[in-house]
């Protein structure tokens, strides 16, 4: 039946994903209609990771439908699909990595590290296939982070098959080396160690692989920036004016090597006494929203600083493993998914797509 084929479109043009804000059907999300003898069925996919958001779309569809006339019964598939994003030009994409997800801040003690963690854990989370490179040569934080206290190996002699925990492949200079032991290397040597540890792990079918950076605007943001195909950065600050000022400039390097920053993540927004529960503003308030509005990008959310965020970052099972079903936890997955629906919103490569040609004589 045409007619009622169309009517089901028509309803699903009204109906708002709230992830991306747009209709199913302008956000293309919808693959399938077939209605027929009273029965509407729609197929849904999502082009972002939505383990947490599935039940309540199929639920708002079906109901939406039986209420159309003439439909009485609503069968809604909802599945994701997450494909490679276009990065820099003339990037070709890591193999086994359809999607990089840089983390940044202009400074450090904003909490980057932490945030780059439970992002990595909330995608994961979220239904994605994830892995997780500490970018921080000098100062690698993912082993304790993560508990790991074990050696990458490799089985062809050639690559480095990366560790896994908590769902996610992870690599470290600090999985390599004693963790007393400084890395006093010179700029070229660090940005070099860091190429060999993206090209060379053996990264296995990611949807995305978030790469942890130091805090700044050196060679190895960079080299990541400039070598990297990176799909998207990620900027994490406080609302402090000296932490913004550092963000400010490494949005403006993100800028100058035509990596696009997806959005700003203001840590430490606020701190709620663990015992009275009276809210203070440490750190100012605001800052992320000024920097945001100033370049037109979106706050990703903003995290309180909470103690419990920091003992279960140093105990080596952070936020999102450790408390699941926590606000805070809620809070990396609504970071996560508006990342990651940033990302969907992006060109599609389609350079695997196209064969290498080879000219030989003959």
């Amino acid at each position: 039946m045409a007619s009622l084929e169309t009517d089901v479109q028509s309803c699903l043009k009204t109906l708002i994903d709230p992830n991306t804000g747009k209709d199913f059907v302008a956000g293309k999300s919808v693959k399938k209609i077939a209605a027929a003898s009273g029965e509407a069925r729609v197929e849904i996919e999502l082009g972002y990771p939505a383990k947490s958001q599935m039940a309540l779309v199929q639920r708002e569809i079906e109901e939406a439908l039986k209420k159309l006339p003439g439909v009485s019964q609503a069968r809604v598939e909802v599945r994701q699909r997450i494909v490679a994003h276009a990065a820099q030009q003339g990037l070709k994409l890591l193999p086994g990595v359809k999607n990089v997800i840089a983390v940044a801040s202009g400074k450090g003690g904003v909490g980057k590290s932490t945030t780059a963690v439970n992002l990595a854990l909330a995608l994961a989370a979220e239904g994605a296939s994830v892995g997780m490179l500490d970018a921080d040569v000098y100062g690698p934080s993912l082993p304790m982070m993560l508990g790991i206290n074990a050696q990458p190996t490799s089985e062809d002699g050639e690559t480095i098959d990366p560790l896994e925990v908590y769902g996610l492949q992870v690599m470290s200079i600090g999985f390599m080396i004693d963790a007393d032991t400084p890395m006093v290397w010179r700029g070229p040597m660090a940005t070099q160690a860091l190429d060999q540890l993206l090209r060379q792990t053996k990264w296995r079918d990611l949807d995305y692989l978030v790469v942890d950076l130091p805090p700044g605007t050196g060679d190895i943001q960079l080299t990541l920036a400039q070598k990297v195909p990176v799909t998207g950065a990620v900027i994490v600050t406080t609302p402090q004016d000296i932490a913004l000022i550092d963000a400010r400039k490494g949005y403006k390097m993100f800028e100058k090597v035509g990596v696009p920053v997806v959005g700003i993540v203001e840590n430490m927004s606020v701190h709620i006494c663990s015992n009275c529960g009276h809210i203070e503003r440490i750190f100012g308030e605001g800052g992320a929203a000024k920097m945001a509005a100033e370049y037109q990008l979106p706050v990703l959310g903003a995290l309180p600083l909470d103690m419990q965020i920091r003992e279960q970052a140093d105990s080596g099972r952070p936020t999102v493993v450790s408390d699941p079903d926590g606000k805070i936890t809620a809070i990396y997955k609504e970071i996560a998914r508006k990342t990651a629906v940033a990302i969907a919103g992006k060109a599609v490569d389609f350079s695997s797509k196209f064969p290498n040609i080879v000219v030989q004589n003959t």
